[in-house]
């Protein structure tokens, strides 16, 4: 390879080599045309034709189109078919700037218009215009002189003609060329029809492509191989299978075979329109007649096509036979298997075969991926969701909305210290954040009570870029009221008028709602107020809310006068109204009112809904009214509901309130049979239960259980595992116990300490007992009465008489 600067030089070199090349072919070709006649001004003409053309391309105007006719004349007059005319008009036209017109005036000036010398002369510059250059604007004008002067260039400059047009101007300006060209009298043949129908069909104007199709048997043109695949392709695409399936037919009597991909296109159009066994009958039909197996994009297509239908166990039978034949399945393949097994919930299935897929090399789209990823996480196992992501980190596959879903589900569920992890990973791996990120984070310290480090994150984003919006305010209002700081949530009020972000329903909401849940509803109605005056339109989410704040407080009587101006102001209760009455009705032992509104909603044509029977079976559930909590269940199955995690979870806690554990496992094994997911609060009562009744061992097994199933115990399981196994004198297994809780970063509260505290004192083991009170001072656990009363006695034991009585160890006892 020459040197870099050689090539350069050369290159540079070869702008005046090809002008002094044109002068060269003119000149050869008029001293040609010149030996044969004795004539002086065609010698003339040879110098007057090479100096204009020597010139630059600046130039060019009527002397050079001049010289052009002379020296083309001079060379037709020896020879209708001179080998020297076709350059010396390349040249003319490819090296100067004659227009189009002049060029094609300066043939005809020199020939005669019917005669074959200009008809073969213009058809040359109508290919050489159409292909030198993208734009067609000079084929085009060409074209159009040359009709205007009556003649027609042939076949093949004419379907290079259309090539340019649809490539160049559009494929409507294309279609609408060769309708004119058909128009005029001029033949077409199989060629220009495809040229033309592959416009189309590229295009998007399949239509057009089977309207030339159509017309081509009145045209007398017989449609070659081409044509009939593009033919085909533009039916599949307008999803008319059984036409299509009908033009393969007459492809296949014409004496043509089919192309693999015209196959694929006609069991695809099947497939779309879920006909899968017309599918199967032309991958039949192709495997017969080609003699070939089938490959992976007519198994990919089938495959697709039992996912569309629902039959996702067929689409991975057919897989598996596939790969058995030989088939070796591509990055589409596994894609489309791993989305139809999502759709239908098999989580399970698709994160093997994204396995599988990345074992063998693929790599899935990211769409894909994130599929895998939202369903690992639905099914709660974000464990094998981070592995997953850790397998392909480094690929590129994994985007900002990878890391988000992962983010947002982690803080979403208590889980801060592995998102904060992802979160480092994330800027690792040079994933850019997104404002959803740092909402999800905010999230995250905000149910975790991390005030100091959720205000440092949102401080933060306006250096990163991220201008806080209504979801960053509410997000930390949120957390504020979690943590019963209702005045710094509301401070964030006006910081959102200050930094010019308007508040919405929702907004307000949060606040309403806030001072209901921190007991300050008295003080709602004038905040109602206040907003009102700010433009503040209320809705009947806002009414709903200040109800029920009332409701929960007990204060039914503020609830109704609520209500009464909910609707006096025209705003019409729902069912949602009605059931927190119906709540704080069952909530005060007035379920004959509770019945009453019940009846006059049914009157009014409301329906009672799921939340409604929940109230009334968890009303009679909690005074220990099982047989009429029953009856409202059979109610709400005759009204076609189904139960919820919320009603199986009334019955249970009412069992086990009054120690009826057998009972509340046929609930809790109902819910398994009836596919509801068992959450944290389930487990957490049952074990509960099965611990105060004695039977530890099987509540160990629900806590096994429900580890397994990816739900996360909080301080209430573990508050009631450890009591179960305190009292039956496992108490290593108890602190056990506790050392599990600090690695699932759930924090002791002080009756775990307490009870444990307890059981070592119990046993004698009085070094343990203040090594566990020590502990829980540096944790940041307060001690209460009752831990200083148990260390205090037994400080006061100590220092008694052997034979001094203990009431600490009798009561423990």
């Amino acid at each position: 390879m020459r040197p870099l600067r050689l090539r350069a030089a050369a290159a540079a070199a070869s702008l005046p080599l090809q002008r002094r090349r044109i002068c060269t072919d003119a000149a050869a070709a008029t001293s040609s045309a010149a030996s044969s006649s004795p004539s002086s001004p065609q010698q003339s003409a040879v110098k007057l034709l090479s100096s204009q053309f020597a010139r630059t391309p600046a130039a060019g105007g009527p002397a050079v189109a001049d010289d052009l006719t002379s020296s083309l004349r001079a060379l037709l007059a020896s020879s209708p078919t001179h080998p020297r005319a076709f350059p010396l008009l390349r040249s003319a036209a490819l090296s100067t700037r004659l227009p189009p017109d002049a060029l094609v005036d300066a043939v005809l000036s020199a020939a005669d218009a019917g005669s074959p010398a200009a008809a073969a002369l213009l058809s040359s510059l109508l290919a050489w215009l159409s292909r030198a250059v993208r734009d067609c604007s000079a084929a085009t004008a060409a074209y159009s002189r040359m009709v205007a002067r009556g003649v027609v260039p042939d076949a093949k400059s004419r379907t290079d003609l259309l090539v340019v047009t649809a490539r160049g101007a559009s494929v409507a300006d294309a279609l609408a060329l060769f309708d004119e060209m058909r128009g005029n009298g001029y033949p077409a043949d199989a060629m220009m029809y495809d040229a033309v129908m592959r416009a189309c069909v590229k295009g998007g104007m399949q239509g057009d492509a089977v309207r030339l199709f159509d017309e081509m048997a009145s045209a007398g043109v017989k449609p070659d191989e081409r044509v009939y695949s593009l033919t085909i392709a533009a039916l599949c695409k307008l999803r008319d299978a059984d036409r299509a399936v009908q033009v393969l037919g007459e492809m296949k009597e014409a004496g043509f075979k089919p192309w693999d991909l015209t196959y694929n296109s006609v069991v695809d159009a099947f497939v779309k329109v879920g006909r899968m066994e017309d599918a199967l009958r032309v991958k039949d039909q192709m495997v017969l007649a080609t003699g070939k197996k089938m490959d992976v994009v007519l198994a990919t297509i089938l495959m697709d096509g039992y996912c569309l239908r629902g039959e996702v166990g067929k689409a991975l039978e057919f897989f598996y036979e596939a790969v058995r034949d030989g088939v070796a399945p591509t990055n589409v393949t596994y894609g489309v298997l791993i989305k139809g097994c999502v759709a239908e919930g098999m989580t399970d299935k698709a994160y093997e075969l994204c396995q599988q897929m990345i074992d063998q090399g693929l790599l899935s789209s990211t769409y894909e991926f994130n599929l895998v990823i939202k369903g690992l996480l639905r099914d709660k196992r974000w464990e094998d969701a981070i592995s997953l992501l850790e397998l392909v980190v480094d690929t590129g596959v994994p985007d900002v909305f990878t890391y988000n879903c992962l983010i947002h589900w982690l803080c979403q569920h208590h889980k801060l210290r592995e998102a904060l992890r992802l979160w480092d990973k994330m800027k690792e791996a040079g994933v850019k954040p997104s404002i959803v990120t740092y909402h999800s984070l905010l999230l995250g310290y905000c149910e975790k009570g991390s005030m100091d480090e959720a205000l440092k994150l949102y401080s933060e984003m306006p250096g990163k870029g991220f201008t806080p919006n209504e979801v960053t305010y509410t997000t930390l209002m949120k957390g504020y009221i979690k943590k019963n700081a209702f005045d710094k949530a509301y401070a964030l009020l006006n910081e959102m008028h200050q930094n010019g972000v308007s508040c919405n329903e929702y907004t307000y909401n949060i606040l309403i709602n806030g001072l209901c849940m921190v007991d300050r509803v008295s003080e709602v109605d004038e905040m109602l107020k206040r907003f009102i005056r700010k433009g503040f339109v209320p809705t009947t989410m806002t009414y709903n809310s200040i109800i029920n704040g009332f409701v929960k407080a007990g204060m039914m009587g503020s609830a109704f006068s609520m209500y009464q101006q909910m609707c006096e102001k025209g705003i019409t209760p729902n069912i949602v109204t009605y059931t927190s009455f119906i709540d704080g009705y069952c909530r005060t032992d007035c379920c004959d009112l509770a019945v009453k509104l019940l009846n006059d909603m049914r009157r009014k044509g409301i329906q009672p809904d799921i939340g409604a029977y929940n109230a009334f079976i968890n009303g009679f559930c909690k005074q220990g009214n099982m047989s009429h909590a029953l009856q409202f269940f059979v109610l709400l199955l005759k009204d076609g509901l189904k139960p919820d995690v919320t009603v199986y979870n009334s019955f249970i806690t009412g069992y086990k309130n009054l120690k009826m554990m057998e009972e509340a496992s046929k609930f809790y094994y109902g819910m398994v049979k009836e596919r509801i997911v068992t959450d944290t609060a389930i487990y957490t009562t049952l074990i509960d239960g099965f611990s105060k009744v004695g039977n530890v061992a099987f509540a160990m097994d629900l806590y096994s259980e429900m580890l397994a199933k990816g739900n996360i115990p909080d301080d209430k399981t573990f508050t009631a595992l450890i009591h179960g196994l305190c009292r039956c004198g496992e108490i290593d297994g108890a602190r056990k116990l506790l050392d599990e809780m600090r690695r699932l970063d759930v924090g002791p509260n002080i009756f775990t300490y307490n009870m444990l505290i307890n059981a070592y004192i119990r046993d004698g083991m009085l070094q343990e007992a203040f090594q566990l009170h020590d502990e829980m001072l540096n944790s940041g656990v307060v001690p209460d009465e009752t831990t200083n009363d148990m260390l205090d006695s037994l400080k006061h034991e100590e220092a008694s008489p052997p034979d001094a009585e203990n009431p600490i160890l009798s009561s423990a006892s």
